[in-house]
């Protein structure tokens, strides 16, 4: 019993935990960050995993890192410590004033804002997944998803085609 709840655990791990990680990251900015929060979710994910049902396992993995996100972040505040990191070069073929910084970018949203907007648009969630994840109403995520993009599309560059 044990060794098959290992195996099971051990083969939705490999195939989730790069989806994971990038919705971690999505929502807090910072790769090291993502990868403590995904290893938390994963840990308690790991201690209720004989209790989940197979078809809500992901539902249920994608609540615990959302509160690990918001708890997380109601208990660092909005202090931010890193150190600077070095010069890197801009890839080839990219101009690094044409690139936008996404982080800087979705950290002018609240988290609850900065949430919803990479759960609607980088897991591709519905509006009732969202509500239904977040404990709110479907209202509430419409209107908060449309003032995070409004002030996305405030401080993004307007779109320019190149011919």
């Amino acid at each position: 019993m044990g060794q098959a709840r290992d195996t099971d655990f051990s083969e939705y791990f490999e195939a989730r935990v790069q989806r994971f990680r990038r919705l971690a990251f999505g929502m807090c900015g910072d790769w090291h960050t993502a990868e403590d929060l995904v290893q938390a979710t994963f840990i308690q994910l790991y201690r209720r995993w004989r209790r989940v049902r197979p078809d809500t396992v992901d539902a249920y993995a994608r609540r615990i890192l959302l509160n690990a996100f918001l708890t997380g972040r109601r208990k660092r505040g909005r202090e931010l410590v890193t150190s600077s990191p070095p010069e890197r070069a801009a890839p080839p073929g990219h101009d690094s004033h044409e690139r936008i910084d996404m982080e800087l970018v979705l950290s002018g949203l609240t988290p609850r804002q900065r949430a919803m907007v990479v759960l609607r648009f980088l897991e591709d969630l519905s509006v009732s997944e969202v509500a239904s994840l977040l404990g709110v109403a479907e209202g509430t995520v419409k209107s908060q998803t449309a003032r995070g993009v409004e002030a996305l599309r405030a401080v993004l560059p307007a779109p320019t085609s190149k011919e």
